[in-house]
């Protein structure tokens, strides 16, 4: 688990916070903490050494050994993922739909993820919320049945709730956070939070 500490995330986050802030900045801040995140999330990837000719003579540089697939979680993964194309223009971007019930708060999916061959890739799933867990867990088990070896999740706020769920689901997942809140209360929102992302993103409130 890594909880990113910057200050320009932290600026942005709380600026993310704020009910005053309309979806049009909304989803504006949301892009910008997903691009500010792109270092640390992809720090691990493998690199392979390589020769490349510059107009001047050949050196020695590095190349990812494996394609970047982005899976973000429709709807809120949306927003976050524009942000992580704008640092990774190349990537591959491999949606998945799965709500949440809200009455039994159990995730249900409702798109599957196309054919990508997710075992020759760095997958990299995207949702800015970790709640209950159900929804991050029902996709890493998703895109595991598909071949997924190398999978991280990112994400903006987490409860400790889906922390520990995530875990127990998937140990060893490789999770990132731009903070920890403190809990979920009786609806399954996280507190303090910052309200549904999907509804804030797209103006549904």
């Amino acid at each position: 688990m890594t909880i990113l500490k910057h200050p320009l995330i932290a600026d942005r986050l709380t600026r993310l916070r704020s009910k005053d802030a309309s979806s049009q900045e909304f989803r504006s801040i949301l892009h910008n903490i997903a691009t500010l995140m792109v270092p640390e999330v992809t720090a691990s990837l493998t690199t392979a050494p390589c020769c490349v000719q510059t107009p001047i003579e050949e050196t020695d540089g590095r190349l990812i050994t494996m394609p970047i697939v982005l899976t973000p979680i429709l709807r809120a993964g949306l927003t976050l993922a524009e942000g992580f194309i704008t640092a990774i223009p190349d990537a591959i971007v491999a949606h998945i739909g799965i709500r949440r019930d809200d009455s039994t708060l159990n995730p249900e999916v409702y798109y599957p993820n196309p054919s990508v061959d997710f075992a020759n890739s760095n997958t990299i799933v995207l949702d800015p919320m970790l709640a209950t867990g159900g929804t991050a867990i029902e996709a890493i088990r998703i895109l595991k049945r598909q071949g997924a070896k190398q999978l991280s999740f990112a994400c903006v706020i987490a409860a400790p709730e889906g922390l520990e769920a995530l875990h127990s689901a998937h140990p060893g997942l490789s999770v990132i956070a731009a903070a920890v809140d403190r809990c979920l209360d009786k609806n399954g929102y996280i507190c303090p939070g910052l309200g549904d992302a999907g509804d804030r993103s797209f103006g549904t409130m």
